[in-house]
């Protein structure tokens, strides 16, 4: 059976002072899910477990994004996560100490599923 995305949401999160990029992908993570209740999989007659997450993490040094523990934050689904270049590393004003991290997050729910019009 196919596979159909049906729902993508962004997020943006940061680790302010002591630039782990695994902190700020997790914070990303929250932020696309926390201010959302999608009933995505109750709306199409599935389980939650069948839901397809695959999230895509930004960083500047994805190398350094622990992947299994940004995918522990989902509750139920099977989640993929990778980490590629991007978002930003802001160098402190002062010239001192470690940048701030900024990551973004896409996360693409999807079902495996047939469609309707054939």
């Amino acid at each position: 059976m196919p596979k159909h995305r049906v729902l993508t949401e962004f997020g943006l999160g940061t680790s302010l002072r002591r630039q782990d990029y695994t902190e700020a992908a997790t914070r990303a993570v929250m932020d696309a899910l926390w201010r959302n209740s999608i009933n995505m999989a109750e709306l199409f007659g599935f389980d939650k477990a069948s839901m397809i997450i695959d999230v895509e993490i930004a960083v500047q040094a994805p190398e350094e994004v622990d992947c299994a523990a940004v995918a522990g934050v989902f509750p139920y689904g099977q989640v993929s996560v990778s980490a590629h270049h991007g978002g930003l590393d802001i160098v402190r004003p002062e010239g001192t100490g470690k940048p701030t991290v900024i990551a973004n997050a896409a996360i693409s729910v999807s079902f495996e599923m047939e469609r309707a019009n054939g």
